[in-house]
Parts: C-alpha cells; sequence; structure tokens
C-alpha cells in the first residue's frame, strides 16, 4: 500500500476473543454492512463533491507548495516559531510535531526549527516564553483560526504583536508574523490584508479538528523540517482503504461499527485510545478532540434530541498501566480500548545483566513494552474486557499521516452510522458567546442578561478559608 504497512486486529472485541456474550458477535457486526456502505458510500459523494474538505487534503499539493513557498521567503535567523491556536488550530500541528520529532536533535541553520504551543489563555506558558526563552527577532509568530475571531488566539496575538513591537521595527515585525485562517472573512484575514501579512487559507470545508493536514499542520511541519510531503502521502494511501464498500475491508469502517455497536448493545461508551509509543502522547490528545467534539450532540440530522456521544479517554502505554489499568481491568465494564503499537523501533536500548534484576539482562526496552501491551490486551480478555489493536509498521511521516486519516474517517462513519452531524459543534458556541458576554465584547446583549440571570448562582454556596 504504497509502503504504508498497518493491521488491525480486532479479535478481542468479538464475543469469541473476550468470551461469553459479552461483546458483539461477527454475525452482529456483518449485520450492518449495509448501514456501512451506505455511510461510506455518502462520504466518498460529499467528499468528491468538496462537501467534506477533509477527505480531499491528501490530494492538496497547492497548499504544500505554498507553505514551502513561504517558508523560504522568511528573514533569516529564525530559530523558533510561536504557534498560536487552540483546539483544532493547535492539537494536530502539535501532535505531528512531537511524533516525528527527536527530542535529542538540536535545531540548525537549515530547515528545522524548534517549535513552541501556547495552546490556552492561560497566560503560565506564553507569558515565561516571551519573559525567558525567545527573542522577537529569531522567533515567526504562526497565528492560526479557521473562524479568525477565536477569542483566545486573538487575545495571545495582541499580546505577542506588543511583545515584538517593543524591540523591532514595525516591518521587521510584520515579516514575522504568518496567519493562517478563512481565506475571506474574519479578524485575522482582515488584519492580514490591511497589514500586508503573509497568509495561508484553510479550505472553507475543512473544519477545525480535521485540519491537521492542511496548511494548519503543514505548515509547523515545513518550518520544523519534516516530511510533509510523506504526510499527505500517507493519508491518500489510508483514504484508499477506507474508500472499501465492504466493512471487513475498510479499517475505518470497522473501527467505527466496534465502537458503536459496543455502545449501542453493551454500553460500553466511553473509548480509550492507548498508543504504546509515547511519541503518540500528543496524537491521542488531538484525537480526545476529534471524537469527543465531532459525536456528542443533542440532535440528530432529523432534528430529534439525542444527547448521544461517546467519553474518550487518552493513555499511552506502559505509562498508564500504572494509572488508568486498575480501571480498565477492574472498574465499570463500559470501556472498549484501542491500542496503537508499532512494530519497528528507530532506536532502543539493550538491558544489561546487573542489578537490581539481573534476571532481565539480554532483553530491550522495546520487547519488554512488547510484552506489556501484549500482557494488557490479554488481562483486560481474561476479564472480559474488549480490544482493538492497531499496529503500524513505524512511527514516520506516511504512517503518521495514514494515522491521522484513518481517525478521520472513523469519526465520519461512526457520526453516520449514529445519524448525526460529525461536523458542526453548536454546544461549543454557547460558551463563547458568554465568555464575550463576561468580557463586555459588543454585539453581546442576550448574552449579557444571561451572564446576569445565570450569575447569581454562582457563589449562592461557598467554603472559604479563614
Amino acid at each position: 500500500m504504497n509502503g504504508i504497512g498497518w493491521q488491525l486486529d480486532y479479535s478481542l472485541a468479538l464475543d469469541t476473543g473476550v468470551g461469553g456474550a459479552g461483546a458483539p458477535s461477527l454475525e452482529a457486526l456483518r449485520a450492518e454492512e449495509r448501514a456501512v456502505a451506505r455511510a461510506v458510500r455518502r462520504l466518498l459523494e460529499e467528499g468528491t463533491a468538496g462537501r467534506v474538505g477533509f477527505w480531499g487534503l491528501p490530494d492538496d499539493g497547492a497548499s504544500l507548495h505554498h507553505a514551502r513557498r513561504l517558508a523560504e521567503t522568511l528573514p533569516e535567523g529564525l530559530s523558533d516559531v510561536l504557534v498560536l491556536g487552540i483546539g483544532g488550530s493547535s492539537l494536530g500541528a502539535r501532535a505531528l510535531h512531537e511524533a516525528l520529532s527527536n527530542p535529542a536533535d538540536p535545531p540548525d541553520a537549515g530547515a528545522r526549527r524548534r517549535l513552541w504551543f501556547p495552546d490556552n489563555s492561560d497566560p503560565w506558558r506564553l507569558a515565561a516564553l516571551l519573559r525567558r526563552r525567545l527573542q522577537p527577532a529569531h522567533t515567526l509568530v504562526v497565528a492560526v483560526s479557521k473562524s479568525g475571531g477565536t477569542l483566545e488566539t486573538c487575545a495571545q496575538l495582541q499580546a505577542v504583536r506588543a511583545w515584538q513591537a517593543a524591540s523591532l521595527a514595525p516591518a521587521e515585525a510584520r515579516a514575522r508574523l504568518v496567519v493562517v485562517t478563512d481565506p475571506h472573512r474574519g479578524p485575522l484575514r482582515r488584519l492580514a490584508e490591511r497589514e500586508g501579512l503573509a497568509t495561508l487559507d484553510v479550505p472553507p470545508a475543512v473544519g477545525g479538528r480535521f485540519s491537521v493536514l492542511s496548511p494548519v499542520g503543514l505548515l509547523p511541519a515545513v518550518l520544523a523540517g519534516h516530511d510533509a510531503e510523506g504526510l499527505l502521502r500517507g493519508a491518500a494511501a489510508m483514504r484508499a482503504a477506507c474508500s472499501a464498500p465492504e466493512l471487513l475491508d475498510n479499517p475505518a469502517a470497522l473501527l467505527a461499527t466496534l465502537h458503536v455497536l459496543h455502545a449501542r448493545l453493551h454500553g460500553r461508551a466511553t473509548h480509550v485510545l492507548m498508543p504504546y509509543a509515547d511519541a503518540l502522547r500528543a496524537f491521542a490528545a488531538w484525537w480526545v478532540q476529534l471524537w469527543a467534539e465531532s459525536l456528542g450532540k443533542q440532535l440528530d440530522r432529523d432534528g430529534r434530541w439525542v444527547h448521544t456521544g461517546f467519553t474518550p479517554l487518552a493513555a499511552v502505554g506502559a505509562t498508564d498501566q500504572h494509572s488508568l489499568l486498575q480501571l480498565l481491568v477492574e472498574g465499570p465494564d463500559d470501556k472498549l480500548v484501542t491500542f496503537v503499537r508499532r512494530r519497528h523501533l528507530d532506536e532502543d536500548l539493550e538491558v544489561p545483566t546487573a542489578p537490581p534484576l539481573p534476571e532481565l539482562g539480554g532483553q530491550s526496552l522495546g520487547a519488554i513494552l512488547e510484552a506489556e501491551w501484549r500482557a494488557t490486551a490479554l488481562s483486560l480478555a481474561e476479564r472480559r474486557r474488549p480490544s482493538v489493536t492497531l499496529t503500524i509498521e513505524r512511527i514516520d511521516a506516511p504512517h503518521l499521516g495514514a494515522l491521522f486519516f484513518l481517525f478521520e474517517t472513523t469519526t465520519a462513519i461512526a457520526a453516520d452510522l449514529m445519524a448525526i452531524d460529525a461536523y458542526d459543534q453548536p454546544g461549543v458556541q454557547r460558551g463563547k458567546e458568554l465568555a464575550s458576554a463576561l468580557l463586555g465584547l459588543g454585539g453581546q446583549d442576550e448574552a449579557r442578561s444571561a451572564v446576569e440571570r445565570l450569575g447569581r448562582r454562582l457563589g449562592a454556596h461557598r467554603l472559604r478559608s479563614g
């Protein structure tokens, strides 16, 4: 498959793998074939028509070309990149950067640069970076917002521009600022046009949490010297696999159907993604937003109240064997675990025959990690707790692009099977409106009234020190 190797083992997610009737049977899985074929067909149609934007991103060589051209025109001496974004405007870029970065590699005089993601309006991280770590002359600022008006991102950008202005001339500051936003509208777009800032477009049909393979993720990847072309190549290869209409031939359809059935038939609406790879720690955090924001919905496609959704948990093996595993094995039987492992390690460490456990001599840390994954999956199955294992050949740009695309497609198909819209997030909007009202921003009369009404509840009962 164009050099992309993967395997999806769902044996321990079926009744024959965990024993008894505590999991769907193969027959129950096959009973969903017609619904899955419809979901895949709709996704292909909507993706081909451009209405589901993430589907076409693997073919978007133009965005990659523009990102590379922009990188070539930047001032010399930029060693750091400050990515200002939140949610989907930050999580994906951070996930791909952490997965593809060797923590021991320093930046060099070429394309590799340090990337920073202060993706919270809590000033703790950003203030420390501006005051004690970064230098305006050597820092490129990348402001990312699909709408162009994200409150947190705009506030950070305004603070960062003041930091730039304290030591840079206006033209120097503008040359060190790039905007990634909607091609036509929004405050960031207007700012870029007014000041002649460098820009890259987020395609209108691509939502933030599905945008990692757009300029949102590609530009940081290029700036850090990662194989951005490999990301798209791997995504295209996975797209081919996820286009199969047959349920048992389509990895995204299998993952989606298993998760939906375990929730529907067995009450397992908490889903755990547990990569046995420290490099995928941020990937699991990216998946949490994708799964929660796409599938947690009040209304179905016909406007009926359903209050549906799954609760995602991110874990990392083997670290979280010492935190979450006790809950997974002996706690409520309401979870389906998906393991992600890689077959080949880029580096490993041999364990010498020495104290304190000389019997470990001759093993390697990689072999120990492998044994721990297998033991975890088997210990869950022993207690009739289901799991799925996705194996990739290695962690590199093509396989990472394939992973991003696989889980995005899994989300899209799961939403179709649940008869909900995967691409909106109306539940998020109200919080934004109330926050704007509390900050005194204009055009929020109704929200201000709600804040005054609801505010009387806040603080009605308190326990204080002293």
